[in-house]
């Protein structure tokens, strides 16, 4: 199809190429030939009167004009995708959408057993992947993914998002533990070897570590782990303590020989929020799946 002299298809490639900057990565994420893309990037070059890449290097980086059609380019695409999606008569047990989700282990493990049950045969041909969280909002804005569970302090500001439910934190520690009792003292908190998360790339502190760290709690971090849900396993049998999720660390105890202990500060609870990208507002399918993860949250039990 063209629009004032250009094929629209063109787009799709020049999105790509923008977001890419390589030609090679850009003919595998469109699954095309490398001298494909080559021969769109010269039509492109030709309607914009612009060479839109440069080589710098072994790189292409984008020129001014090419800076400016990026973000319209991407918003285009991303309307135009929200159209052909809209279905009228849409109905679960028909539908066929695949979601990705951008969220934590812990999200996955205290919520979407919660919400996978509500929709797997009601809407058998809906399928979820779950999303590492790295540059979610961005990947949020670009249409890769469809919706961000994050903590408050992470959502965007310029898509819609609703609460979905809070936690609180407890200290974990083996059952067979017997350097930690009922209770733990903040001198035994700060003299006891820790385990803690590191999440993502660059490996960034979690909500907790950074609270403690900002009141001048100091701890000896024994084991370092890549999720939240790895921390309990690495307890048993020590005389490592552990923060966590009150919600996570429960039902991790009910699988696993755990003990839960009041930590000796009172850590601020974390809420934790659903986005979506404003251009799928009103989308039925993915409304409905919002609805179902919403519904899922307010059953939670409490924490």
């Amino acid at each position: 199809m063209r629009f004032n002299k250009l094929d629209l298809n063109l787009l799709v490639t020049l999105d790509a190429l923008l977001e890419e900057r390589r030609i090679t990565r850009a003919a595998e994420r469109l699954n095309l030939s490398q001298s494909a893309i080559s021969g769109m990037l010269a039509k492109l070059r030709e309607y914009f009167d612009d060479e839109l890449l440069v080589p710098v290097g072994r790189n292409l980086e984008l020129t001014p004009l090419a800076h400016e059609l990026a973000q319209p380019v991407r918003d285009l695409l991303l309307q135009v995708q929200t159209i052909v999606a809209i279905d009228p008569a849409f109905e679960p047990a028909h539908a066929r959408r695949h979601f990705k989700i951008a969220t934590s282990d812990y999200v996955t493990n205290v919520l979407m057993p919660h919400v996978i049950p509500a929709i797997e045969q009601v809407a058998p041909n809906i399928t979820l992947e779950f999303m590492p969280q790295e540059d979610s909002a961005d990947k949020l804005r670009r249409g890769e993914y469809d919706l961000l569970i994050i903590p408050e302090p992470f959502i965007a500001s310029d898509h819609p998002n609703r609460p979905l439910f809070d936690d609180t934190y407890t200290c974990v520690v083996w059952e067979g533990n017997t350097a930690v009792g009922d209770r733990v003292s903040l001198e035994a908190f700060e003299r006891l070897d820790h385990v803690a998360a590191l999440l993502g790339w660059p490996r960034l502190p979690t909500y907790d570590s950074r609270y403690l760290e900002s009141q001048g709690v100091k701890r000896r971090i024994r084991v370092t782990t890549s999720d939240f849900v790895s921390m309990a396993p690495a307890l048993i049998g020590s005389q490592m303590i552990a923060t966590m999720h009150r919600r996570l660390a429960s039902e991790l105890a009910r699988r696993l020989p755990l003990r839960l202990v009041e930590p000796p500060v009172a850590i601020p609870a974390v809420h934790e929020f659903l986005q979506w990208h404003e251009y799928r507002e009103n989308d039925r399918c993915h409304r409905w799946l919002r609805d179902r993860i919403i519904e899922a949250a307010a059953g939670l039990p409490g924490a």
